[in-house]
């Protein structure tokens, strides 16, 4: 079976877990705080609803499947096909009640990511890529997903969720980078990333990130024509410190100032 053949069942996976998440969606629900002292790692029921939801439709459809989830752990992990799963990326803005948010959605075969989308149920959004190709489907209808042309970094428009959420000499590298561009703007979690696929941004820099948090996205980016690596120019799939663009003279040239 191949990544395309999967394509249906990533939809169903979608749509069971928008159904879970909208009825949370800008309104007084409970929150909690899953990070350590002093941090801010927020989870909510909707959350859990939407990834519980999911592991159910997987177990069911394919038992011989692996499964990480950003809220329930890991389980057959060794397994041919496993399943990564982030039912709400961005849940400081959903909280907030912002749309900047989604829910990442992967399958790997032997450790590399094949299918990947990312669904805003409330937008009625949904990017996929297979690594050869990305598609966008939502109000303003369906069409190919490309990256845009960016020559040179001063003509480059950069994305990162917040460099607070940076380590100190991480945020100075950034700062660097920032300086350099032409314009930055913060917010978008995984729709940054999108919007690159996109072709309206042409840089997202972040560090971090857990494997649930890039994983999905790696097919989108790269099936629309990016580049995602680490900082060290590595294998973007363990999360961490990453780095994605569109033209790859820009993604060149941001990862020698991160690293210089």
């Amino acid at each position: 079976m191949t990544a395309v053949d999967f394509a249906a069942f990533v939809d169903r996976l979608a749509t069971v877990s928008g159904e879970a998440i909208l009825p949370f969606f800008r309104t007084s629900l409970g929150i909690e705080n899953k990070g350590g002292a002093g941090s801010f790692d927020p989870v909510t029921a909707a959350d859990r609803a939407a990834e519980t939801a999911m592991r159910t439709l997987i177990r069911e459809s394919f038992p011989d499947h692996g499964i990480v989830g950003e809220e329930f752990g890991s389980e057959r992990t060794e397994a041919e096909y496993v399943w990564v799963l982030d039912p709400i990326d961005g849940t400081k803005s959903f909280i907030s009640g912002m749309p900047a948010w989604g829910t990442l959605i992967a399958l790997t075969r032997g450790g590399d990511p094949v299918y990947g989308m990312m669904h805003q149920p409330f937008t009625r959004e949904r990017f996929t890529g297979d690594g050869g190709s990305a598609r966008y489907r939502g109000p303003a209808g369906a069409r190919e997903l490309h990256v845009r042309r960016c020559v040179q970094l001063n003509d480059a428009m950069l994305m990162t969720t917040s460099p607070l959420l940076m380590k100190q000499a991480d945020r100075s590298a950034f700062g660097k980078v920032e300086q350099a561009v032409k314009l930055s703007r913060y917010g978008g979690d995984c729709y940054a990333y999108c919007m690159l696929a996109a072709g309206h941004v042409d840089l997202v820099i972040e560090t971090e990130l857990k494997p649930y948090d890039i994983l999905p996205l790696v097919p989108i980016i790269v099936g629309a024509g990016g580049i995602v690596t680490a900082w060290d120019g590595g294998a973007p799939t363990a999360g961490g410190r990453i780095i994605a663009a569109g033209d790859r003279r820009v993604h060149e040239a941001a990862m020698k100032m991160l690293n210089g």
